[in-house]
């Protein structure tokens, strides 16, 4: 049994491009991680890492912070926000053109939460 929760960001990264590049079923099976930083271990929080794309487009762009990531969701936001809420993740609109959600996720324990939101983005059902 686990004692503690994974509450820093890069490890809470890592788990989630694990989990992106080892999904097979759709729509999962057409994500995968892209742009990511060569420099992504030792970039400062705040700063993007890499994004998850579908069908060459971005999906989400995926920032560091020391004790959480945050995703800035394109495709479907209404869905990935009912998602979000739905599964107990924290939600911030982006006023950006085209608009954008921010979805928090704070520990290791939300990242199957995350890819329901991922997967409500791309598929338009909450």
């Amino acid at each position: 049994m686990v004692d503690r929760e994974i509450t820093d960001g890069r490890r809470i990264a890592d788990l989630l491009r694990a989990e992106v590049d080892g999904l097979s079923e759709p729509p999962f099976d057409e994500m995968v991680v892209g742009n990511e930083r060569a420099d992504a271990d030792t970039e400062p929080p705040g700063n993007r890492i890499f994004d998850v794309e579908r069908g060459g487009d971005s999906l989400a762009s995926v920032y560091l912070q020391d004790d959480r990531i945050s995703l800035e969701v394109e495709g479907d936001l209404v869905a990935a926000r009912e998602s979000a809420e739905a599964v107990g993740l924290r939600t911030r609109p982006k006023a950006t053109t085209p608009p954008g959600l921010l979805v928090f996720v704070e520990n290791g324990a939300t990242i199957k939460r995350a890819l329901d939101v991922l997967e409500a983005a791309a598929t338009g059902t909450a």
